[in-house]
């Protein structure tokens, strides 16, 4: 139908869902990541931060192949919202852990001596010092990757395919996205 007739809820509440499964996935890997590489560091660390780095440039098509070979086709999962959102999750990952990174090696060392100085752990002044110092960067880093998932077409087409109506069940059927919804509309001229 042309977009006088019907509407695009379903796209927008596939989109906030999509992104809420990618954020749930990727924002506790990322930091974990990145509290890893500036606090730990360590030969694999410099393994890692080559990882993050190549991902960062990983073409989102890439990223909704994988997820289409590994869990619709090897597993046989289906096209869903969930393998959509685990799709851009993959996408989000480096953005939120690179970020995160610079943000936490922006805390300045004396916050970290100080908590050690009174008697705390490591872990526990990263814990209570140097997180709590970094939230305003954390959450930029967090937008930053929301930013990249939410514009993303190509993974969601792969691995969820579009959908006419409203699904709120990420786990059974598909789920549209509102990129693919434009996308969908913009191949047909006429329906505009």
């Amino acid at each position: 139908n042309p977009l006088t007739q019907g509407g695009i809820k379903h796209a927008i509440f596939g989109s906030l869902i999509e992104l809420g499964i990618a954020v749930v996935v990727s924002l506790p890997l990322g930091l974990a990541t990145a509290v890893y590489l500036s606090e730990v560091g360590g030969r694999f660390a410099r393994v890692v931060r080559t990882i993050v780095e190549a991902m960062t440039a990983l073409p989102d098509l890439v990223a909704g192949l994988f997820v289409y070979a590994f869990l619709i086709v090897a597993l046989g999962y289906g096209r869903t919202g969930f393998a959509a959102g685990l799709a851009l999750s993959i996408t989000m990952l480096p953005i939120i852990a690179r970020s995160s990174e610079v943000v936490l090696r922006v805390v300045p060392g004396g916050l970290r001596e100080a908590g050690l100085a009174l008697g705390a752990s490591h872990w526990r002044t990263v814990w209570q010092v140097v997180l709590p110092t970094a939230r305003t960067g954390l959450g930029t880093a967090l937008i930053l990757g929301m930013a990249r998932g939410i514009g993303e077409t190509a993974p969601v087409l792969i691995v969820s395919s579009a959908s006419t109506y409203t699904q709120i069940n990420p786990f059974s059927n598909p789920m549209n996205s509102l990129p693919l919804f434009i996308y969908d509309k913009l191949k047909q001229p006429d329906h505009l």
